[in-house]
């Protein structure tokens, strides 16, 4: 297969950039075969980077949905060991691991949303040692996207066929800096200026964080006792930095999973598991979510927060300017991936251990205990808009201001 040059630099951008490869380690890449070009670039870019091994795990959105339709509910949780043994394998060679997504807005609105969650329930249950493994950072990961028509014409609805899917890659290409004369280089600058407002946070020892919008969004939140916000290069439990979304525009951590109060409402439409969830809101109090509502999508958000009990509760705070790359596009790409980065947002479920000081060496019970979250879900949704205040609250009672009508202050 012939590889263009686009195709060369965004598959070198994830290898280099985003899960860092070491000389000498094993790949895993997770796609739909529809990304096959991208996979065999990305193959590639990892042997010249010295990979001694690619491992590849390929879907297919059609056939995954044909599963849903056609196979009953304990056929569908049941996950093969022979599965469950190779994702194992991954994490037991600690190999670092590329998701390429392929968004299909709407493939599953008509699927019996039980289906989907108890479906949801039993992988992630399976995939425990791989969630755990990305989800303390004991494993470099990186989440990367390819077009297809379905997608491309979704968000791009004037367009058809293979004119929408260029102009989605043109899109993709801007905000993975791919449009600048050394990608690379503008990635090393972007995460410095990231990290540089994460220390801002971290120096300013806060112990409440308030979110505030015309919208409805009115919600408080404390923050455990060394929390540790992170921008787009983080490092993982054995020292080496990787970069986990590509793009990505946020400075996150993790809020202390008992403390949320308030209300917050959806800025933009989320996506997941085949369906658009719109004009959604949701209740908090004493960390948990007592109400919730929606207007499209109401059973699949139902399904979402009643995973298990950690997905009542909050596990992430990201803050990103409203003058960003993708929100000055002023498109909405229907896909987390992109829209978490146009907009300052919050995620329902497991907080993230490296979020936290010692956080990686500690024990599921000893993170617990300092408010970090658990569960197998790990939602986004965006909240963020073009008046959006953000606050934090020192220990002594004095504010600090952090977003100022939508953006940073600093």
């Amino acid at each position: 297969m012939k590889i263009d040059k686009k195709l060369k630099e965004y598959a070198q951008l994830i290898v280099r950039q985003g899960i860092n490869l070491e000389k000498g380690e094993m790949v895993a890449i997770s796609a739909d075969v529809e990304s096959a070009d991208l996979v065999e670039a990305v193959v590639e870019a990892a042997y010249e980077a010295g990979a001694k091994k690619a491992t590849i795990f390929w879907g297919h959105a059609g056939i995954g949905k044909m599963a849903y339709q056609y196979q009953d509910e304990a056929t569908l949780t049941d996950i093969p060991d022979w599965v469950v043994a190779s994702r194992d394998y991954v994490v037991d060679n600690k190999a670092p691991l590329i998701n390429i997504l392929s968004e299909r807005p709407e493939l599953l609105k008509d699927v019996d949303p039980q289906k989907i969650k108890a479906a949801t329930i039993a992988t992630s249950n399976a995939m425990k040692k791989l969630r755990e493994a990305t989800g303390s950072d004991k494993l470099r990961w990186c989440l990367a996207a390819y077009p297809n028509e379905e997608w491309a014409e979704k968000i791009f609805p004037k367009l058809k066929g293979e004119k929408a899917v260029a102009k989605l890659w043109e899109y993709i290409h801007k905000t993975v800096r791919l449009d600048k004369n050394d990608a690379l280089a503008a990635w090393q600058t972007h995460a410095q200026n990231l990290a540089k407002r994460a220390k801002v946070l971290n120096d300013a020892n806060l112990k409440t964080i308030r979110m505030k919008n015309s919208i409805g969004t009115d919600i408080t939140m404390d923050m455990p006792k060394g929390y540790e916000f992170t921008g787009a290069a983080k490092a993982c439990h054995y020292g080496r930095e990787f970069t986990a979304n590509l793009p990505t525009e946020e400075v996150f951590a993790s809020p202390d999973y008992r403390t949320a109060n308030g209300k917050v409402v959806g800025a933009l439409p989320l996506v997941r598991r085949g369906v658009i969830i719109n004009d959604f809101w949701m209740e908090f109090k004493d960390g948990r979510c007592v109400d919730f509502g929606a207007k499209e999508g109401y059973e699949t958000l139902k399904g979402i927060i009643e995973t298990d009990e950690g997905s009542h509760y909050l596990g992430e705070i990201a803050l990103v300017g409203f003058d960003s790359p993708i929100q000055n596009l002023k498109t909405l790409f229907y896909n987390t991936l992109f829209d978490e980065n146009a907009s300052c947002h919050l995620a329902i479920g497991r907080s993230f251990a490296g979020c936290l000081k010692n956080g990686t060496n500690m024990t599921k019970e000893e993170l617990k205990e300092a408010g970090m979250n658990d569960s197998i879900e790990h939602v986004d949704f965006m909240i963020g808009t073009a008046d959006l205040s953000v606050v934090g609250i020192r220990e002594d009672g004095s504010e600090m201001v952090i977003f100022d009508k939508g953006d940073w202050v600093f």
